[in-house]
């Protein structure tokens, strides 16, 4: 008796459970999804500091249910000539599909904030974006052409949120940087050489005013603003904001050391350089050891930005105003010094070398206080080798026409001294004669 119950319950059971499926066939013409995006937080991998932006759809679609994440900063570091393509701004990222339960891991693991936005989107704006999304992630369509400003993991999503909605989105229109050099910096703050290394790669094209919408690119800040948007017709667009994951109050590593900071390095070689220059008159060959070997890491450094300046594709990295002392030059300056048929480009190359960056310091404090304040010790150790080898070369100039002048006049007088024995002795010679 007990024994035949349970069997009609297991069958019940089994018929309900097979019975699912066709219930949710019958409402597929009845779909329920919704989008959100999806924000993460910074990461402690520098490619990972401004965090990701990611779209999520979940719900029923043609009577299966989903949960699928689209990824628009994928990337492969297997591709041919991958380094020197991102080098030259020809970076290529991919737009992929996958569930969302693929997509957390990740930033569990690392401790990163997730935060979701639930789009306050019709059903047909939701098939709309979730249509748009499938064709993008296509094999012949995936592929698009990264810019870390303008066309990113965060300004594709958001662009194609704009794009599915019916009435037209309005975003709050406050600025909280300005620029671009700006919002990075402040999502660099505890990478001091990682932003270094970006403010001697990117010039003035990174400090012009920015609209509020252009500060989207970084993720944090366009889960600000999306929260406080809302439609033409005056519906906010976040309809519920979900804290996936809690994570740490910061992912990223901690502040660097103020004696491992870039600043601090290059004022102590400023102070080093000030040491050797003392010592030049003294010890010239320490100062052009010295000087080549500053010369010659500037002028690896003017390579990469001349090339950064003249071939690259990456927003903003021309015009930059370093190149005009930071270039190739220095490294033919460095080989110069060593050289005396090549005396005449040293001179001028040391000249130029002290002209450039004594105007640059000057003008700093006026026009270009959006360098990286740690380029001033640069500049000024430049300077002071350049100038007190422009002082040296000028001097044994001045040392040289004086020997040469000095050479001349004893030999004058040597042969005018020649000359007068010269003729003291024909004169006896005659008087010999005569007697």
């Amino acid at each position: 008796m007990h024994t035949s119950a349970l069997k009609k319950a297991l069958l019940i059971l089994t018929l309900i459970l097979s019975a699912l499926p066709l219930l949710a066939s019958r409402e597929g013409g009845q779909d329920s999804i919704s989008v959100s995006l999806v924000t993460c937080w910074p990461g402690r991998e520098v490619y990972s500091l401004c965090g990701h932006e990611a779209i999520r759809v979940q719900g029923v679609v043609d009577g299966h249910p989903i949960d699928s994440v689209w990824n628009y900063g994928m990337f492969d570091f297997t591709e041919p000539n991958f380094v020197y393509r991102f080098v030259k701004g020809e970076t290529d990222y991919h737009v992929a599909g996958y569930p969302f339960a693929w997509f957390m891991p990740e930033y569990v693991y690392s401790g990163r904030r997730v935060v979701e936005q639930v789009l306050n989107f019709s059903q047909d704006e939701s098939r709309k974006l979730l249509g748009m999304l499938r064709q993008e992630s296509l094999p012949e369509n995936r592929t698009y052409r990264y810019n870390y400003v303008k066309d990113n993991c965060a300004t594709r999503p958001l662009a194609r949120v704009d794009s599915a909605a019916t009435e037209r989105i309005v975003y709050p229109d406050n600025i909280n940087y300005g620029t671009f050099r700006k919002v990075m910096r402040k999502y660099h703050q505890n990478y001091p050489w990682y932003q270094f290394g970006i403010d001697l790669a990117l010039g003035s094209a990174m400090d012009r005013p920015i609209r509020a919408r252009e500060e989207m690119f970084a993720p944090v800040e366009m889960m600000q603003k999306v929260g406080g948007a809302h439609f033409a017709d005056g519906r906010q667009v976040v309809s519920e904001t979900n804290v996936l994951y809690e994570g740490v109050a910061e992912a990223v590593l901690p502040p660097t050391p103020w004696w491992k900071t870039p600043l601090a390095v290059f004022s102590a070689l400023f102070v080093l350089s000030l040491a050797v220059c003392a010592y030049a008159r003294r010890y010239p060959v320490m100062l052009r050891t010295a000087a080549t070997v500053w010369f010659s890491v500037l002028g690896v450094a003017g390579c990469i930005i001349a090339f950064l300046v003249l071939f690259s594709q990456h927003e903003g990295t021309s015009p930059n105003i370093l190149i005009l002392w930071m270039n190739p030059l220095l490294l033919i300056l460095s080989v110069a010094l060593w050289i005396k048929k090549a005396r005449i480009a040293a001179v001028v190359l040391v000249w130029y070398e002290t002209i450039v960056t004594a105007l640059m310091l000057i003008v700093w404090g006026f026009a270009l206080r959006s360098l990286n304040i740690a380029i001033l010790p640069i500049a000024a150790t430049t300077f002071v080798y350049s100038a007190v080898l422009a002082w040296n070369m000028h001097n044994h100039k001045k040392n040289e026409e004086y020997s040469i002048n000095g050479a001349l006049r004893t030999g004058h007088g040597q042969r005018r001294g020649s000359g007068v024995s010269g003729r003291t002795g024909a004169s006896k010679a005659r008087g010999r004669n005569r007697n």
